[in-house]
């Protein structure tokens, strides 16, 4: 039982590492100046294309819940990364964003009964602690509108884990996952016109290749991962594994763009690290009751969809 949820644990880890790939990729790879462009352009193709394989529509009550998870999960999330990202210094949104998993403890014993423990409390503040030192530098200036958008983000995002817990679909978790892109998308496609303009009328090979790495791996591949963590996993421990993203893109910044490692930023990761493995240690094991029976929708698509 640990080892297959040390198992689940490393693979729904895989979504966050990979978005900490998109700083590298948006840098190197897009047009500049359109964050909201590639955020369309990143969850609606691939939405599209997972309700195209899956073949499945939302019925009843899964027409406005997807709306709601893909608003929360995607559409606003990003749109208020896109405001803090303007706003503040990466650092500083990075930072304020790490609180994510805080929040969503504190979402989880109130929708979902989760009992919040000192454990995890304690976690969630190295966290933030760890990400300061990662990111985080001197003389970083503050802006009122964008310390509200990143934590917004971090609100509407710990509230969407939260809710897609809470909300567990009968449909196969691929096409779940193509409905909450599809609505993100279509959320984010007007903002992108409206705030950005039309799409560049001409596009290089490298762009071509970024956007499309970041709709198959950086959505349809990484969400598909991440959602199915949220179904076999507390919501709690599935947010901790967010704090990855400022690590890796950390690490990438240093290894393929030459940028300095200090110290001070080491010790932050070895922080985040150990308030990782804080999180997800020492938590007494599912009642046998409660675990999902061979037929439970939840361990169906968590077997069936391990090539994604």
């Amino acid at each position: 039982m640990l080892s297959n949820r040390f198992a689940l644990l490393l693979v729904t880890a895989l979504a966050p590492a990979v978005w900490g790939t998109t700083y590298l990729v948006t840098t190197e790879l897009l047009p500049p100046g359109r964050p909201l462009l590639a955020a369309a352009i990143r969850a609606l193709p691939a939405g599209l294309l997972l309700v195209a394989v899956t073949r499945r529509l939302p019925s009843g009550v899964w027409w406005w819940r997807s709306l709601v998870l893909g608003t929360l999960n995607i559409g606003a999330f990003f749109a208020l990364l896109f405001v803090a990202a303007y706003r503040l210094p990466g650092g500083v949104a990075a930072t304020v964003g790490s609180v994510q998993p805080l929040i969503a403890a504190g979402l989880s014993a109130a929708l979902l009964g989760t009992r919040l423990s000192a454990r995890t409390a304690i976690a969630g503040v190295a966290g933030v602690a760890g990400v300061s030192l990662l990111v985080l530098r001197a003389g970083a200036r503050l802006d009122g509108l964008g310390v509200a958008a990143a934590a917004g983000g971090a609100v509407v995002m710990a509230t969407g884990v939260v809710l897609s817990k809470r909300w567990t679909s009968p449909a196969p978790l691929l096409a779940t996952t193509g409905w909450q892109l599809v609505a993100g998308g279509l959320l984010l496609l007007p903002a992108a016109l409206f705030v950005e303009g039309p799409p560049p009328a001409h596009l290089t090979s490298g762009n071509l290749t970024g956007y499309a790495y970041l709709a198959i791996i950086g959505a349809a591949v990484s969400y598909a991962l991440w959602f199915r963590g949220i179904r076999a996993l507390p919501a709690t421990d599935v947010t901790f594994l967010g704090l990855l993203s400022p690590l890796v893109a950390t690490v990438l910044g240093w290894l393929v763009l030459g940028q300095d490692l200090t110290p001070m930023q080491a010790l932050g990761g070895v922080v985040v690290l150990a308030s990782l493995v804080m999180a997800q240690t020492g938590r007494k094991p599912t009642p046998p009751a409660a675990r999902p029976r061979p037929h439970d929708p939840v361990l169906t698509t968590t077997t069936t969809t391990s090539t994604r």
